[in-house]
């Protein structure tokens, strides 16, 4: 996948899909991966130490993706230590599980900043260190963001931002040689869905309607990350790769 000698940067990188992807990327020999984390210590430790062990140089970074002024420390540890920067993936997410109609100014700013300006700035910044020299961008995203989830308005319209995002940064970073795309993961198996209202019935529903016939894991979602940054992946820009197991095929049928 030609990934020797390239720097990567991970928000939410510690647990559930970006570990995995962590993981995933350190199969590929990289120079360095960064994990970025929000206040688990302990998992973002044992990730470092899991990418380690397979012979990639890690380092992690604590950052709250929803503070500018933190974000922008993040790039800077980035800039300070490497100087530069070839695959910048954008996946940490908050939510609140919440009715639209119950959404207050302060829930939906605060989804907007954890997600949508997250991944605008991130961008930014990233693009910033990638230079002219290119690289990769991929955010993550869900089938929220264009079909109607109970309780998931506030995040599936952060969510269709950031797929929006994505295709006026691929078309204005192009020149600069760097592709930016954006992963749909459906509904993945981890510690932040269990808190899903109804999580259990969720789970039979989601089950009964996938071809696949089985929940995505977080390494289902890091194979296809994996496939964005890799050289094989450069004829795709600004695009959504929906990765559901098939789910939202027949979605629209299904009540």
């Amino acid at each position: 996948m030609a990934l020797t000698d390239q720097i990567v940067l991970i928000t939410g990188g510690s647990r559930g899909i970006g570990r995995a992807i962590a993981l995933r990327l350190a199969r590929e020999k990289p120079a360095h991966i960064v994990v970025g984390y929000c206040m688990d210590y302990t998992s973002a430790r044992q990730t470092v130490a899991d990418i380690e062990a397979m012979d990639v140089p890690a380092s992690m970074k604590a950052l709250d993706v929803g503070r500018e002024e933190l974000l922008r420390e993040l790039f800077d540890h980035v800039r300070e230590r490497f100087d530069r920067l070839d695959i910048f993936i954008s996946n940490a997410a908050r939510t609140t599980f919440r009715p639209v109609m119950e959404l207050n100014s302060r829930n939906w700013q605060k989804v907007m900043d954890m997600n949508a300006r997250a991944f605008l700035l991130g961008s930014q910044m990233a693009a910033e260190l990638m230079g002219q020299g290119g690289g990769r961008i991929i955010g993550l995203s869900s089938l929220g963001s264009r079909f109607c989830v109970p309780d998931y308005a506030g995040l599936g319209a952060a969510k269709a931002v950031i797929e929006t995002l994505a295709r006026y940064l691929a078309v204005e970073l192009a020149p600069r040689h760097i592709n930016v795309n954006v992963v749909s993961a459906g509904f993945v198996d981890t510690e932040s869905m269990r808190l899903a209202p109804d999580y259990e019935a969720l789970v039979r529903h989601v089950v009964a309607g996938t071809p696949a016939g089985r929940l995505a894991t977080p390494e289902d979602v890091a194979g296809v990350v994996a496939f964005l940054c890799s050289p094989e992946s450069d004829w795709i820009r600004g695009q959504t790769l929906v990765a559901d197991g098939g789910y939202s095929l027949a979605l629209s049928h299904r009540g």
